[in-house]
């Protein structure tokens, strides 16, 4: 039986949208915490942590970090420096993609086979620094369910709350991060008029994959499920 680590890691993702390489940084952080390193690691949502997040600031003060950054502009690393320390690692995609030789991811919204190559990759390179922070240095069997984590995507708050999954346009798909998001929206003030919706996509879309032909079926579905939250914090 696997032993529950000690402490978990922090995975702060780049949130820039502007380049292929800050998608390649949220789908590979996704693929440590749900395949990888399932139940060693959790994420830092990059946006609440700059805008005040304590939970997550202080997960990232007494918990190591790693942050995988797009570009040199190295966003993650910078603003987890200012607000919580220097991270215990730091990824930066487009260098690590040099480094082995490959090419540039193509397409920020469909990533082409050299994008999904450059997700792999880099997942791979953040399971290595996971298992550095651990302190781990045997081998070790990837995809081992750690007991009482299997199948939750936590939060870096210690909230414990799963993923949820949502029905878009007939599918059954796990979103992550998405009560972060409503309470952020919602504390904002952003939760009235019309333009609410393209609001919730837009973020919803910094940590989870949107198809373009499929923006209609999500818009629905996240304004639902934006609804029925509402409708449970207010039961509380």
């Amino acid at each position: 039986m696997p032993s529950v680590p000690r402490s978990k890691v922090g995975i702060v993702a780049c949130s820039g949208e502007e380049l292929a390489e800050g998608t390649v940084t949220r789908l590979a952080a996704l693929k440590v915490l749900n395949e990888l390193r399932r139940g060693e690691t959790v994420t830092i949502c990059l946006p609440l942590f700059l805008a005040g997040g304590e939970g997550d600031r202080a997960f990232a003060r007494n918990h190591p970090t790693i942050t995988v950054d797009g570009c040199d502009l190295r966003c993650a690393a910078r603003g987890t420096e200012m607000y919580s320390g220097k991270p215990t690692a730091s990824l930066v995609v487009n260098a690590l993609l040099a480094e082995l030789g490959l090419p540039k991811a193509g397409c920020r919204r469909r990533l082409d086979a050299a994008g999904l190559e450059a997700v792999d990759v880099t997942a791979s390179r953040l399971a290595e620094l996971v298992d550095g922070a651990l302190g781990r240095t045997g081998p070790r069997e990837d995809s081992v369910p750690v007991p009482g984590d299997a199948g939750e995507v936590t939060c870096s708050c210690g909230s414990g709350i799963p993923a949820i999954k949502l029905d878009i346009g007939g599918a059954l798909v796990e979103v992550v991060q998405l009560p972060a998001i409503f309470r952020m929206l919602r504390d904002a003030g952003a939760d009235a008029g019309q333009d609410f919706t393209d609001k919730l996509l837009a973020t919803v879309k910094i940590y989870n994959y949107v198809a373009p032909e499929a923006e209609s079926a999500w818009r629905e579905a996240l304004a639902l499920e934006y609804q029925a939250w509402c409708d449970r914090e207010m039961s509380r």
